[in-house]
């Protein structure tokens, strides 16, 4: 995952380590922090990898005084972004949140693509809804018909799985507002295309 956030804040512009610890740290949230000690070495893997590279002078740093690398993406850089853009199948569980992190980077990609990862994530969250709600349906029938659970236990579990399912609700709603704001930015470029023929 720290890979991809690099590469996409490296896309808009050169920065350097410093800064992109400070955004990371920024969009992890404050109980959790990228280490100086898990960074570095991860930009010193990718510059070696030939995916960034020191981008003209280094900054003096003050008031610590060290020397600060700005990095750049390479054209191969580029094109390890596109494909990590373009994976739904690795980390199937974080899925989530790596979507909303690429949510922002939708316009480097073409529309085919931005519309395919899209679908990709209605799909995603339509699968947890109709999971979720599957699974409320057979446990309160179950619950009732065998007695397992007393009606406040039951009362709580379905209170659990509503939250839930209320949260992706809302993902699929803010997803079908992406992609209807693909659909019509698509649609205005095939008409501007044919204009201009």
């Amino acid at each position: 995952m720290y890979e991809l956030v690099i590469l996409t804040f490296l896309m808009r512009s050169p920065m350097h380590g410093y800064l992109i610890a400070s955004i990371l740290n920024d969009m992890i949230g404050p109980y959790a922090k990228v280490s100086n000690g898990r960074l570095y070495p991860l930009l010193a893997r990718l510059e070696e990898a030939g995916l960034i590279a020191e981008d003209g002078e280094a900054i003096d740093a003050s008031p610590s005084d060290r020397r600060q690398r700005r990095f750049r993406i390479t054209e191969s850089g580029r094109a390890r972004f596109r494909q990590l853009m373009l994976d739904t199948t690795s980390n199937p569980g974080d899925y989530r949140a790596l979507f909303w992190i690429k949510a922002p980077f939708l316009g480097y990609l073409t529309s085919g693509e931005r519309l395919h990862l899209l679908d990709h994530y209605l799909h995603y969250c339509r699968a947890h809804l109709f999971h979720l709600t599957s699974e409320r349906d057979q446990l309160a029938r179950e619950a009732l018909a065998k007695a397992y659970m007393r009606p406040d236990e039951l009362d709580a579990t379905l209170s659990v799985i509503d939250h839930y399912r209320r949260g992706w609700q809302l993902e699929l709603d803010d997803a079908l507002a992406l992609h209807a704001h693909a659909v019509a930015r698509a649609e205005s470029a095939g008409a501007s295309a044919a204009t201009s023929r």
